[in-house]
């Protein structure tokens, strides 16, 4: 299932997305959408359980592309940003200079990023005064459901709405002098992180586990039109269910939390250099076939 939030008459209102169209949620649950908004995590996880038996009785609102859009939950309550992708770590660290360090394989490791700064699918997105190294990074959003302390990875799907994609927008002249002082990163990084279009339930995604139990699950990045990274989630290190269980390892995660994976290998400007820094005018793109466009430009 894919759901998502779209502006109606200028009213916040949450759809289901089927092929290029949006139904509206208010109609095949029965709720309107405050009633929606406020209970959205039950909700939405309720209907993961009977995503099969979902039967939809109405014409659709419109397509969905044409709609404008917002982030795809009514509430981002934090994120927390991983660095779960071993081709990332290296590559960048080679870049400056730097050998693998074994503690990276003993744990991940994540920051809190800002949920003041978010931007959807279609928005525009400031380029920082103090940078002169914009970047983007191609990540996946995982979406947590329910409330957790400790949650084990093999219970981790238990507390997973479903997932989408996520841009952590990156000034890198600012992180690189940030990273100096061992604390970070901050200004480098809570300007803007863009989340959606949609997000989708974790019902489909289990769909695609490979035989290694990784989600195979393609990301995109281009940049005006042109190819500018390639991966799969399925390429992680540090999987998932990992993830969810080092966040909630003696700390309580929340519904509507958010936990990012990090940069998937070869999913930003910093790892090649083969490609100018962002710039005023960039359309940056990030898909999946699963998930769809997540398209901002850079003003």
């Amino acid at each position: 299932m894919k759901i998502a939030r779209v502006l109606n008459d200028g009213e916040p209102s949450f759809v289901a997305v089927i092929g290029e169209y949006a139904y509206s949620l208010s109609g095949i649950i029965g709720m309107d959408d405050s009633a929606i908004g406020a209970s959205f995590y039950d909700q939405v996880r309720r209907m993961t359980d009977t995503a099969g038996k979902l039967i939809i009785d109405q014409e659709p609102v419109g397509r969905f592309d044409g709609m404008k859009k917002l982030i795809p939950v009514p509430e981002v309550r934090s994120i927390r940003d991983f660095y779960a992708f071993e081709t990332h770590v290296r590559n960048a660290r080679r870049k400056r200079g730097l050998d693998m360090i074994p503690e990276w394989y003993r744990y991940p490791v994540f920051y809190f990023s800002n949920t003041s700064n978010l931007y959807p699918a279609g928005s525009d997105v400031p380029i920082p005064s103090y940078t002169k190294e914009m970047d983007y990074e191609l990540e996946i959003a995982i979406v947590i459901s329910r409330d957790g302390r400790n949650i084990a990875a093999e219970r981790a799907w238990d507390h997973i709405l479903g997932l989408t994609l996520a841009n952590d927008w990156s000034a890198r002249d600012m992180q690189r002098e940030e990273m100096k002082v061992g604390l970070g990163p901050s200004k480098g990084k809570d300007f803007a992180t863009s989340i959606g279009p949609v997000l989708v339930t974790k019902d489909e995604i289990l769909g695609h586990r490979n035989k290694d139990g990784k989600i195979d699950l393609d990301m995109k990045a281009t940049v005006n039109g042109v190819v500018y990274s390639s991966g799969n989630l399925n390429s992680i290190y540090w999987d998932v269910e990992k993830l969810v269980e080092w966040a909630s390892m003696e700390s309580w995660i929340r519904a509507g939390d958010v936990i990012m994976t990090g940069t998937v290998g070869t999913g930003c400007i910093l790892e090649s250099q083969d490609h100018p820094w962002l710039k005023h005018g960039d359309r940056v793109i990030l898909s999946s076939d699963m998930i769809g466009n997540l398209d901002n430009t850079l003003v």
